[in-house]
């Protein structure tokens, strides 16, 4: 593993992503940074972060022959790692929210942004964005939903270590994934999904809202809920949203 620390930069998945066309660089590569100007999450929101107190870090996989029809294993195998972690600091209500973020206390304490090269409907590398809050204490009065590892355990935490912890974590779900153990991997995603089994507001692509229960996420990573009718829905990311 080649691991490079940079002290600013705009975002570390562009970086990685452009130092791979012009590098060959190792099947695992990590970029982190103390501040990053452009930070990227998913639907184009910025990700916010105050110089040296969180963890930012893009990784750099090589994959060989990866099935883009799997993809969602990948998600899985990034948000499991982290989880795994993170729950020996003994957050509490610690889960995993569809599909990229990961909750306590029902706020946001981290995201991840992945973005994957394809040759012939395969995936040829992955590029994985990661931010966790980790000692920041004041949020923006726009990220009212945000929480730190600090504020939720009262005490400072080491940013180095935590990144080899969670990088070492998620190289062994990759290596589970890699090695065909996809239904494990799977139902560890959904046994700490966020607000599982539990009533929730929603909207769908056609401006419909409804009151559904989340079931799970199934292996295409379409969101499995429960509507009025007791039948169940299935959507993919962007054709559905919390409120």
């Amino acid at each position: 593993m080649y691991l490079l620390k940079l002290d600013a930069i705009d975002s570390t998945n562009s970086y990685l992503r452009e130092l791979s066309k012009n590098k060959l660089l190792e099947k695992w590569t990590v970029v982190s940074t103390d501040y990053q100007s452009k930070g990227r999450g998913q639907k184009g929101a910025i990700w916010q972060s105050e110089r040296g107190k969180n963890l930012i870090f893009s990784i750099l996989v090589k994959l060989d022959d990866f099935n883009v029809q799997d993809q969602f294993l990948l998600n899985c195998a990034v948000s499991v790692g982290i989880f795994n972690v993170l729950r020996q600091y003994k957050l509490p209500k610690l889960k995993i929210k569809w599909p990229n973020d990961i909750m306590s206390v029902s706020k946001k304490l981290g995201g991840i942004l992945i973005e994957n090269s394809l040759t012939n409907e395969r995936i040829n590398q992955t590029i994985i964005g990661i931010g966790i809050n980790v000692n920041q204490t004041d949020f923006a009065a726009d990220l009212p939903k945000a929480v730190s590892i600090r504020q939720l355990t009262d005490r400072n935490h080491n940013i180095q270590d935590l990144l080899l912890d969670i990088v070492e974590s998620i190289k062994f779900q990759f290596e589970k994934m890699e090695g065909s153990d996809h239904k494990e991997l799977i139902a560890a995603y959904n046994q700490n999904l966020y607000r599982k089994n539990a009533a929730h507001m929603f909207c769908d692509a056609h401006d419909r809202k409804f009151m559904g229960i989340i079931r799970g996420v199934n292996p295409r990573g379409m969101l499995e809920i429960e509507n009025e009718d007791e039948k169940i829905e299935a959507f993919y990311f962007k054709e559905i949203s919390y409120l």
